[in-house]
């Protein structure tokens, strides 16, 4: 049974790392920078379409979440997806960046947002 509790979250991990680098792919960027820390972040600013320096944002508290939310929500909306698909890329990641990656949505980018 412990050995079960070990494997489900690793399970969940690779999914949701697997969905991620679909939709860096789906929107032009390289796959594989879902798996470099701090570049990953700044290639979901490029896909959500705000500025770079925005990445110095998440680094102060509460202010990070905030932005967080709305590149979630623009990454969402590049994708032909509401808000309410936005708010489950943020507080449900695990399941929506998936279906968001290995689903039919296309990346529209450009003004979209």
């Amino acid at each position: 049974m412990e050995n079960i509790a070990q494997v489900i979250p690793l399970i969940v991990m690779i999914v949701a790392l697997a969905g991620l680098w679909k939709v860096f792919a789906k929107a032009g960027e390289p796959g594989w920078a879902c798996i470099v820390p701090i570049y990953n972040m700044i290639v979901l600013l490029n896909v959500a379409g705000r500025p770079v320096w925005w990445f110095i944002l998440m680094f102060v508290p509460i202010v990070n979440f905030i932005v967080l939310l709305v590149v979630w929500i623009d990454i969402a909306k590049r994708f032909g997806k509401g808000t309410g698909f936005g708010l489950g890329l943020v507080f449900l990641g695990p399941i929506f960046i998936p279906i968001l990656g290995f689903g039919d949505a296309q990346y529209i980018g450009g003004d979209s947002v």
